[in-house]
């Protein structure tokens, strides 16, 4: 159980990490954000929205106590990097720039399994393992 733990909380820290690197530049529109989101033909005005998003994922993984709301966040970066990956080939981006998505889906792949695992070994405890 211990080393699950780690395991999971490595996964969670580093997508934790890598998607709040990725809102905070969405958040505050800046320019190198805007020029990536064009060049993708996509409105600046929903980089903000796309930001925060992120960072309420971000937090709904690292909060306790909300399974369903962590599960939602798991989903909603599974999407939003899906459709960084097909935005990126539609436009014809070189495999090279889709590295980052891919450790993006190792990530939340790692992240979710472990949480499964752990969800799992806290449910066979039973109630008084909460109290040791």
């Amino acid at each position: 159980m211990k080393k699950t733990n780690l395991l999971y909380w490595i996964s969670t820290g580093l997508l934790a990490a890598l998607m709040t690197a990725s809102a905070v530049p969405d958040v505050l529109s800046v320019p190198e954000a805007v020029a990536y989101f064009q060049h993708l033909g996509y409105p600046a005005y929903l980089l903000p929205f796309l930001g925060v998003a992120k960072l309420l994922g971000v937090a709904a993984l690292l909060v306790p106590g909300f399974p369903r709301l962590r599960e939602w966040a798991y989903a909603g970066f599974v999407f939003d990097l899906s459709g960084a990956l097909y935005s990126g080939i539609a436009v014809g981006d070189p495999p090279s720039a889709w590295l980052p998505i891919f450790i993006g889906f190792l990530l939340i792949a790692a992240s979710y399994h472990l949480n499964r695992r752990k969800a799992e070994a806290g449910a066979l405890a039973g109630p008084t393992a909460s109290l040791a």
